[in-house]
């Protein structure tokens, strides 16, 4: 028994080692450096071990700003992302001419570095030539400096974040719709069930389990944007005007443009808890059922 232990354990022990040195020791160096007023990356020095970190960054305008404009980011690109991706899914897994073509083209922008994508939606931005202002001219809508005005900030990022991410959802809800019982559609059918109820009463229901999956993907990684940020605006000194920073931005900055290792290291943990907390609020009502059923049985 003790042998086949060991072997399991050997099995294992290349996967933990990474784990512990990439992501274990990581969050407790980032922890401990939260708490170190003048923290040195070069030899680890520091003046003591407060609260100091935190209270600069709560009192810092910036991070606050940063910690709004990612809450904004994620209330409207998560939902917006899963609602047109349940949509397009759905529309795709029907018989329509060129399914294989429209499943590849969605697909696309998840094997896509978002650094290249970002460079054509800068150019399809672009406030002079772009392709989107050259088509609202048809509407009669005159030139919007979509990265250029800082109120058009966020909105532009979230217009280009909604679209980047529907790829994944995609894939992930046409798997579970595949996976739908046909006798159910058939019924349906049998029954002269309009369009949109089966969607309703039958669709959204079985796919439940993977739509919360997909808005607790969505919500952690909505919170760590970064790549979006940058690729978009694309400058050193920071978003347009910092109207489009977000939280990871916010760190980034701070660590390698201003060298306060602490006060990063404390944006980090305040991250670290916001995902945790919100991935405990979504995963409650699921912990809650379960526990009902348990009492009924």
């Amino acid at each position: 028994m003790k042998r086949k232990s060991f072997k399991g354990y050997a099995y294992l022990a290349p996967v933990l080692v990474i784990m512990l040195v990439f992501t274990a020791y990581p969050l407790v160096k980032a922890i401990f450096m939260s708490f170190c007023e003048n923290y040195s990356i070069i030899n680890g020095s520091h003046k003591g071990i407060n609260l100091e970190n935190y209270k600069d960054l709560f009192e810092d305008k910036l991070f606050i700003r940063a910690l709004g404009n990612t809450t904004l980011y994620v209330a409207f690109v998560v939902p917006l992302s899963v609602v047109i991706s349940l949509v397009i899914a759905n529309l795709l897994n029907s018989n329509i001419k060129f399914q294989g073509l429209f499943q590849t083209l969605y697909f696309l922008p998840y094997v896509t570095s978002v650094i290249a994508i970002g460079v054509v939606w800068r150019w399809i931005m672009n406030s002079n030539y772009g392709l989107l202002n050259y088509i609202l001219g048809f509407f009669g809508i005159g030139p919007i400096g979509w990265l250029s005005d800082p109120k058009y900030s966020m909105t532009s990022l979230i217009i280009f974040a909604v679209w980047k991410s529907l790829a994944f959802n995609i894939m992930i809800f046409l798997a579970a719709l595949q996976g739908i019982s046909p006798d159910l559609y058939a019924a349906a059918r049998v029954d002269a069930t309009p369009r949109l109820r089966v969607f309703f009463k039958i669709t959204v229901p079985a796919m439940m389990p993977i739509i919360a999956y997909a808005f607790i993907m969505g919500i952690i990684s909505a919170f760590k944007v970064y790549n979006e940020v940058f690729s978009l605006f694309n400058s050193k000194a920071g978003p347009v005007n910092n109207e489009a920073i977000t939280i990871v931005y916010y760190i980034y900055d701070q660590f390698y443009n201003n060298y306060k290792y602490g006060i990063a290291a404390a944006g980090s943990v305040v991250l670290f808890l916001l995902i945790m907390l919100f991935t405990m609020i979504q995963r409650l009502p699921g912990r809650i059922k379960a526990k009902k059923e348990a009492a009924q049985k």
